[in-house]
């Protein structure tokens, strides 16, 4: 099994429970969550040696946090205890046409503060294979982008393969912002993972007549748009989720694969998702669905239907950790959505 190395920030997450408004709420449901956070326990539950490195507060509230990774067999050795405070976001689930929403208060978090000083980068990436992060993370403040760079830098002298997920956060900062900042870290990245409104907000590419809330994806935009990407940065694959949201309850998913080398592109099929139970962290169950697979050794067309596969799962599942087996997802990527009782 592979060492995959993820860094970003944990978050306590506050709900609203029976998709209720914020409004109506008397209680919040608990959980913990964050894009990296996400997609380490999605790999330490199919069997992978995940490490998480993040800060926390030297409190209890920080303590739960690493607790909440323990629990899915994540690596917690790399978290510095130092800073503030442990970031929030108060979600309200959407239902049928009404979407989603979320509410930060995550200024000042451990995570915002932290610095290289805080992490022996050297010795983290010390036999890891894969590096994974988002443009969640330098998004945060200038002083967590300075620390991906360094984290970037320390993983390349050590060889290992890194993978973005592009993520836009109109909350955290501008596209201006993201694209100068963001477009100086694809230096390092050998994978990009993203869908069609972060490449156009975070590295300016914007594929042909696409409209997700229309249902109209057009992949021949997608496979020009990852010409491009890979052209200038030089990724050896570009890769991107395909939501048709024709409400808040009911998803078309499938995603598209560009490999550098070959120039192959590839379509997976897709789900059609409804009810969605809970679709936060779909994408961080998608890209270590597709990690999975790439350092499983599947060709980049399995590891892409590996990847779809688990996502689709996931937004079955509450929370923001995705818990489906390797089994569970095998047998839908092998054809199996009837959802029969397994006795």
């Amino acid at each position: 099994m592979a060492k995959v190395i993820t860094m970003g920030e944990i978050m306590l997450r506050l709900s609203t429970p029976n998709n209720e408004k914020f409004i109506q709420a008397d209680e919040f449901d608990v959980n913990y969550g964050g894009g990296e956070a996400n997609v380490a326990v999605s790999l330490a539950n199919y069997g992978h040696d995940a490490e998480f490195v993040t800060a926390v507060p030297d409190n209890e509230i920080g303590e739960c946090a690493v607790a909440a990774l323990r629990k899915y067999n994540v690596g917690t050795k790399n978290i510095a205890k130092c800073g503030e405070r442990l970031g929030i976001y108060f979600l309200e689930s959407g239902s049928s046409m009404r979407p989603s929403k979320v509410v930060y208060d995550r200024a000042h978090a451990s995570i915002a503060t932290a610095t290289a000083k805080d992490f022996d980068f050297d010795k983290i990436f010390e036999g890891a294979d894969w590096f994974h992060f988002t443009g969640i993370t330098p998004a945060v403040s200038d002083s967590a982008a300075l620390l991906t760079e360094e984290a970037l830098k320390a993983a390349k002298r050590h060889n290992v393969t890194v993978s973005v997920d592009l993520n836009f956060r109109k909350k955290l900062w501008s596209s201006e912002k993201a694209q100068k900042v963001m477009t100086s870290l694809m230096q390092y990245v050998d994978v990009c993972i993203g869908n069609e409104e972060d490449a156009e907000l975070v590295l300016g590419f914007k594929p042909g007549n696409t409209d997700v809330t229309s249902g109209d994806l057009e992949l021949a935009g997608y496979k020009d748009i990852f010409e491009q990407m890979v052209a200038k940065f030089g990724f050896k694959y570009a890769i991107s989720s395909l939501r048709v949201s024709h409400s808040a309850s009911d998803n078309g998913w499938s995603a598209c694969i560009y490999k550098g080398e070959t120039k192959e592109f590839y379509h997976s099929k897709e789900y059609s998702i409804h009810p969605i139970v809970d679709r936060v962290g779909g994408g961080d169950s998608f890209a270590a669905g597709v990690i999975c697979g790439l350092v499983d050794g599947k060709d980049f067309k399995a590891a892409l239907e590996y990847g779809v596969a688990a996502s689709a799962l996931k937004h079955t599942i509450p929370g923001d950790f995705n818990l489906v087996s390797r089994k569970e997802v095998d047998t839908l990527a092998g054809g199996d959505a009837s959802g029969r009782v397994q006795r």
